[in-house]
């Protein structure tokens, strides 16, 4: 006798459907899992063992022989233990093979046959509703599940109630309602941040430059000495930054999902759909798997959890230099690629990246009385720990001074997070008109222009040509490097309700720029 039910295996965040065939056949005692299970799920043979012995239910003496189909692709994760367990229970008639056949299942199992929470729910629900199926799964999972709005979905708590429930002795009720509730409250939701760019006192220019940097999508470098403001600034540019769509908003939720990663918000029931964009902050100690993707299941590292939002590097010269050059093929390709030897997973990582750093190693060159004696020859070495293309990466760089005191003692606030966020939101609809009319569907800010449609939108004249063209040659700009300028420039143009860019755009833009790759004045030492 053969049962067949179905359930997912992961590649990135992409759900793929697994059939699990449970066959019961005469022969020697034992339990075999086959179709290349990792050890997770070789360990499931122990857990239903001991599950059926706590309900009372006698495993069969025959051998019994799981295959997940299709046995040639890497299946991995305990959410295999539900299937097995009802494959198993459907294989000795003790409940209605028919009725397992509408559905996807997952779920891990505890001794006692309680319902574990388990990573991947959201994709593996947008598969179900792909292929007109319900979902099974853990309740603690009810709240992916519903995202997803495939139809119908059970959320157990006990093994004993899908027994039931598919033996037709005691149905469950879906969830659809609670679909339909988290639909309305996710439409209606408020976004709220426990900070706001009104508490920074002072740094007027460093908050033009982050406006610059939410309006066009742009890459930031921010260089001062300690405690000047670097990490407050970089932690309150989520909140000007235009809020999810429901589209992308899934598309977070899903990565989240696979690493098994929650947000702030995302440990009671009733709360919603997260529409705030996502803001991670690795330390300088981690790896490149940590930040790229990667280990012994290749999940999704910092660069894909901040998917659509932003990742912000501390401290970046002391971070590993291999590590950091690993960031230079996603920043441009907007996905990592992790490759290991079964096969490449790819998650998408299209992400802003805002990163802080002091000066020099003691934090204090041109500071007069707290420089180091090996100022400014310290200061070059503390950069070289960058390289040049790495640093080519950023669209701007903007020095953050020590706070005045007589600016932390001013009852004056500062522009608060609601006025930049609305000049925000103004310059991307102007931004979004024109990528309309151009016909780029795969557009969002400026920073994406490319090729004809960057030239499209800057429209330039003959004069602006020759301008543009002759201040790159002066300051022996990249392509990469003048290209950036030039999306700088139209950002700025956008930010000013500016249809042509001029000249004082392009020299604000070059502003921003020509400090990378200077050297300290040693002269000034």
């Amino acid at each position: 006798m053969i049962c067949r039910l179905k359930t997912v295996a992961f590649d990135g965040i992409e759900a793929k459907l697994v059939e699990v065939q449970v066959g019961i056949s005469s022969g020697m005692p034992g339990f075999v899992i086959v179709g290349l299970p990792d050890k997770a799920i070789n360990e499931s043979r122990e857990r239903v063992r001991a599950v059926f012995a706590m309900l009372g239910v006698e495993f069969p003496h025959e051998h019994v022989t799981v295959n997940l189909k299709p046995a040639d692709l890497l299946k991995e994760g305990a959410h295999f233990d539900l299937p097995i367990a009802l494959g198993v229970l459907g294989a000795m008639k003790l409940v209605n093979q028919q009725m397992l056949q509408n559905f996807i299942f997952m779920g891990a199992l505890s001794l006692d046959g309680t319902l574990e929470k388990v990573n991947g729910v959201l994709p593996a629900g947008m598969l179900a509703l792909a292929q007109n199926l319900g979902m099974v799964c853990p309740k603690t999972n009810a709240r992916e599940a519903a995202w997803s709005q495939s139809h119908p979905i059970l959320a157990a708590e006990h093994l004993t109630e899908l027994l039931n429930h598919f033996a037709d002795k005691k149905l469950m009720s879906p969830l659809d309602d609670y679909a339909e509730n988290l639909a309305k409250k996710t439409a209606l939701q408020q976004l709220n941040y426990p900070f706001d760019f009104a508490d920074v006192k002072g740094q007027e220019s460093a908050k033009r430059a982050m406006l610059i940097a939410a309006a066009g999508g742009h890459n930031l470098l921010m260089i001062g000495p300690p405690g000047s403001g670097k990490t407050m600034l970089a932690e309150r540019l989520v909140t000007i930054l235009p809020p999810l769509n429901v589209r992308q908003a899934l598309e977070n939720a899903t990565i989240r999902s696979v690493a098994g990663v929650l947000q702030d918000n995302d440990t009671a029931d009733d709360e919603v759909l997260d529409l705030r964009r996502p803001f991670r902050a690795p330390h300088h100690s981690a790896s490149m798997p940590a930040l790229v993707g990667g280990g012994r299941r290749a999940v999704p590292g910092e660069i894909s959890l901040a998917h659509n939002g932003v990742l912000f590097l501390d401290e970046l010269p002391e971070f590993s230099r291999v590590t950091l050059d690993a960031l230079r093929q996603p920043l441009e390709s907007k996905k990592a690629v992790v490759a290991r030897v079964e096969a490449h997973t790819t998650y998408p990582a299209n992400f802003q990246l805002i990163a802080a750093m002091n000066p020099c190693r003691c934090g204090f060159l041109g500071t007069k009385g707290k420089m180091c004696a090996k100022a400014p020859k310290c200061a070059e070495e503390y950069l070289h720990r960058l390289s040049g293309p790495f640093l080519d990466r950023f669209d701007l760089l903007i020095e953050v001074p020590a706070v005045s005191p007589y600016d932390l003692t001013s009852d004056k606030k500062g522009t608060s997070s609601a006025d930049m966020r609305e000049k925000v939101m103004k310059a991307r609809e102007i931004a979004a008109e024109r990528f309309v009319a151009f016909g780029a569907k795969n557009l969002s800010c400026n920073a994406d222009l490319t090729g004809e449609f960057l030239h499209k939108a800057l429209d330039f004249d003959a004069e602006m040509r020759d301008f543009a063209a002759k201040t790159a040659e002066k300051c022996g700009l990249s392509a990469r490097s003048f290209n950036k300028i030039l999306r700088l420039a139209r950002t700025i143009a956008d930010l000013q309700n500016q249809k042509k860019v001029a000249k004082m755009h392009l020299i604000e833009a070059l502003s921003y720029r020509h400090r990378l790759f200077a050297k300290p004045d040693r002269e000034k030492f």
